[in-house]
């Protein structure tokens, strides 16, 4: 019997291999997203071990620290400095500064001071040196490439009065990760005293030292409590390394999970045309295992001769997948580092092999091909000995009827899918409600894959009724002929293209609903805002743009964080009285908008609930009575809406400036000549930024779309899986339609008519998969809108039809490269020899 199968596999290899492609790109998948995770988790401990490296001791502000504003007082640098044991010392602290651009216009920067102790510099030089003058300057890689600077250019940053202050660049460098080199902004590096031209106030959050020779880490840190006394909180390097990387460590696991979580999907098609392919060569095969059990092979040498075949191409498979993992690994650290992953873009590919990615690739690959061939394999021991005397029997005999079972099993699946559906309909909280209901989805999908020999049929029928032509309407028979066949074959379509159209769905509807929530919290033509943080339109600034031409309104915007026994949060936004209503006018559930006085409150909605609150209730926030007045649904302005003045009262300190204004302009006024009168005021400030209600929808839409080209990209594979299946399925069809071709040929069909028919069935199950995926990734997509909706805060259902008319033509175009080289293979035949197939 090892004879046989050994003789098996050499007579099948080549389509053996063919069909454990599928296997091989979900394995790929798999090996790659396990690679990808532990070279995250290398770079991540490389970079934080960076921003530790040669600490012995560092300080920090405890829980009971005073002053917890101000961060570590200056002067606790230099106590530091004349412990006992101490080799040197330096403080980290920072600042936000605007650095001018090339166009004048300022970006976001933080600014550090250099280490004067050099084995505490946690930077790796790129270029270039560190600067050491006053007037120089070092920046990370990526901000010189967003910044478009070099060694040798001058740079400007800007006070906190916008005086400019020049620095020569003098080198570039790599930072280790932590939660300032990962905030997004512009990171330049300075000498301590060039610190101060730019940031003359100090905030010292975290003094790391290096021990002498011979003392100890915590010999250390015991000396150092003993000078600074109790209030902070002293570790040592190691404590400092663990507790770092426990922060951030779960970022490589998190991204691992979720890239998993496609591999499987992809795995799960794999399994599905690895189990349609063994189906129809256990069926072609019918004459040769019947023969095997004419000599006396027993049933079980039967079954184990398949699974053999199984074994060969799941390992074949994984050797692929192995190989093929690690450049999908590359491909992948190559986009997170473009999107600001860990590293940075200058972070290097990575490819570390573990055991546990070997073993989960063979494991993978083996266990999915030799389960999807058991049940092909079972099938195959039932092949009756007599079965070898009369000619070979068309396989849809046996896969004609769609067992009671099946149907009872699905029917039971169903309900239970249901039943979860409501519940996490059910759900208050968006989180839980969107697991659940996305959980009970995949419920309903696999219920749906097991009637997919009832409806396939039907579709197929209803398509096959506008197809024109005896090549068309052949297709369409020879789709309808095998339903279990032709519903496995679109069953791995199906699954790719549903979780795309559910996910572009709700992506959609988020486009949508964000497009009119800008609509309606925004009916101002044009919003300007501060491009740096640290750095908000100052009052005069306002006053000038209300005097522009045609401008008929100006609401500056300001945020106040307050502190009420009654709230958990009090944080709340300031508009002019006069715009509250007209230009910011949030959706009310009760009370009114309009003449919102000073110590009166338009509150959210679900704040006002939880703390027992309702119109014409009083709230203390920070020491001052308000009265709340409305009640709005929109969680955009934090706890609620107050005026300007009032907003001002909350602050600690006196109004510096607001990050954010809206303009409206006087009605019949030209665009954009208003456009340009205010970008001319604009270009007095060197961090202002105009925008429009288009330009703020045009952003949101590119984020979303970044998303979703990303899923989309996720789910391609499953896709690709799929469709090659759809290929594999017409090539064995092919060779076990070898006769039944060359009679048509005979009866007048002609090599071209051939083709045609080869190509339409590929596209009608293309199609099908499609169609149905289509509509369930639809239906799926408004369970999970409905879901994640509330009372509060209401999502729009849309269905992006351009998106998913895409979808559509590109399965029709892959359905006919598919069907390329079977069909080839097909017209390629010779109608004697082909008649002369027994």
């Amino acid at each position: 019997m090892l004879k046989t199968i050994l003789a098996g596999l050499r007579a099948r290899t080549a389509r053996l291999v063919l069909s454990s492609i599928a296997i091989a790109l979900g394995v790929a998948f798999v090996t790659g997203t396990l690679v990808l995770g532990d070279a995250v988790g290398e770079q991540t401990r490389d970079n934080f071990a960076r921003s530790a490296r040669n600490v012995d001791a560092a300080v920090h502000m405890g829980e009971n620290s005073p002053d917890q504003e101000k961060g570590i007082p200056a002067d606790f640098l230099q106590k530091i400095r004349n412990t006992p044991g101490v080799e040197g010392a330096d403080s980290r602290e920072f600042g936000s500064a605007a650095l001018l651009s090339g166009e004048g216009k300022a970006r976001s920067a933080l600014v550090q001071p250099l280490p004067t102790t050099e084995k505490l510099r946690d930077f790796n030089l790129k270029d270039g040196k560190y600067p050491v003058k006053a007037d120089e300057a070092a920046i990370d890689v990526k901000t010189a490439q967003t910044a478009k600077l070099k060694v040798g250019d001058k740079l400007k940053l800007l006070d906190r009065d916008n005086a400019e202050h020049a620095f020569t660049i003098v080198g570039t460098y790599q930072q280790g990760a932590s939660s300032i080199s990962m905030s997004g902004s512009d990171h330049v590096l300075v000498s301590p005293e060039g610190l101060r031209t730019v940031i003359p106030d100090q905030r010292i959050y975290e003094i790391v030292a290096v021990a002498k020779s011979g003392v100890s880490q915590q010999q250390l840190v015991d000396n150092i409590n003993k000078v600074i006394g109790s209030g902070y909180k002293v570790q040592t390097g190691e404590q400092l390394t663990q507790a770092t990387l426990a922060q951030v460590g779960d970022a490589a696991s998190e991204i691992k999970t979720f890239l998993l979580a496609f591999a499987a999907i992809s795995l799960v098609v794999a399994g599905m045309v690895i189990y349609n392919t063994f189906t129809i060569l256990v069926a072609q095969r019918t004459k040769e295992l019947a023969l095997l059990r004419c000599v006396g092979a027993e049933r079980g040498q039967v079954f184990r001769s398949v699974l053999a075949e199984a074994v060969f191409m799941g390992l074949a498979a994984s050797v692929l997948g192995i190989l093929g993992g690690l450049g999908v690994s590359a491909g992948l650290q190559a986009f997170i580092s473009t999107v600001g992953g860990p590293g940075g873009e200058d972070a290097p590919i990575r490819l570390p092999i573990s055991w546990v990615t070997i073993a989960a690739g063979f494991g993978v690959g083996v266990v999915v091909t030799v389960l999807s061939a058991v049940l092909p394999a079972r099938r195959a021991t039932k092949v009756a000995p007599v079965a070898a005397l009369r000619s070979q029997p068309d396989s849809s005999d046996d896969v004609a009827r769609t067992g009671k079972v099946r149907i009872v099993v699905a029917t039971l699946i169903a309900l239970a899918g249901g039943a979860a559906v409501y519940f996490g309909l059910q759900q208050e909280k968006e989180e839980p409600a969107m697991f659940i209901t996305g959980g009970a989805t995949m419920v309903l999908l696999l219920a749906v894959l097991l009637l997919g020999p009832l409806y396939v049929p039907l579709v197929n029928r209803l398509f096959g009724t506008v197809l024109r032509g005896v090549p068309a309407k052949l297709a369409s028979a020879n789709a309808g002929r095998n339903p279990k066949r032709t519903a496995a074959t679109t069953a791995a379509l199906m699954i790719g293209v549903t979780i795309v159209a559910m996910v572009t769905v709700v992506a959609g509807s988020g486009r949508a609903t964000m497009n009119e929530q800008v609509d309606k919290r925004f009916p101002a033509d044009y919003a300007i805002k501060s491009n740096v943080y640290s750095q908000p339109l100052t009052q005069k600034f306002v006053d000038e743009v209300a005097k522009v031409r045609n401008v008929a309104m100006v609401a500056p915007e300001l945020a106040a964080y307050g502190e009420s026994p009654k709230l958990k949060y009090a944080d709340v936004t300031g508009y002019p009285a006069d715009a509250i209503g007209s230009l910011v006018r949030p959706e009310t559930t009760s009370g009114t908008l309009t003449g919102l006085k000073d110590n009166e409150i338009a509150m959210r909605e679900k704040e006002a609930k939880e703390a027992g609150l309702t119109v014409g209730s009083t709230v203390p926030i920070s020491g001052k009575d308000f009265k709340v007045v409305a009640l709005i649904k929109d969680n955009s302005y934090g706890t609620g809406i107050v005026t300007l003045a009032s907003a001002a009262s909350l602050l600690k300190e006196p109004v510096k400036g607001y990050q954010n204004m809206l303009v409206k302009l006087a009605p019949g006024t030209d665009i954009t000549v208003a456009r340009a009168d205010l970008e001319r005021v604009i270009a007095t400030s060197p961090v202002a930024v105009l925008n429009s209600a288009a330009e703020t929808k045009a952003e949101l839409n590119s984020q979303i779309d970044q998303v979703l080209m990303f899923i989309w990209a996720l789910v391609g594979l499953a896709l690709i899986i799929a469709l090659f299946g759809i290929a594999n399925t017409l090539t064995l069809s092919v060779l076990e339609r070898t006769r039944e071709s060359a009679l048509l040929r005979a009866l007048g069909l002609t090599r071209g008519q051939l083709r045609q028919m080869l190509v339409v069935e590929s596209i009608l199950m293309a199609l099908i998969g499609a169609v149905v995926g289509v509509l369930l990734g639809a239906g799926f997509g408004w369970l999970l809108v409905e879901a994640i909706s509330n009372s509060e805060f209401r999502i729009s259902f849309s269905i992006p039809f351009g998106q998913i008319g895409i979808m559509l033509g590109l399965a029709v175009v892959a359905a006919i490269i598919a069907a390329a080289l079977p069909a080839r293979r097909a017209a390629k035949n010779s109608v004697v020899a082909g008649m002369a197939e027994a």
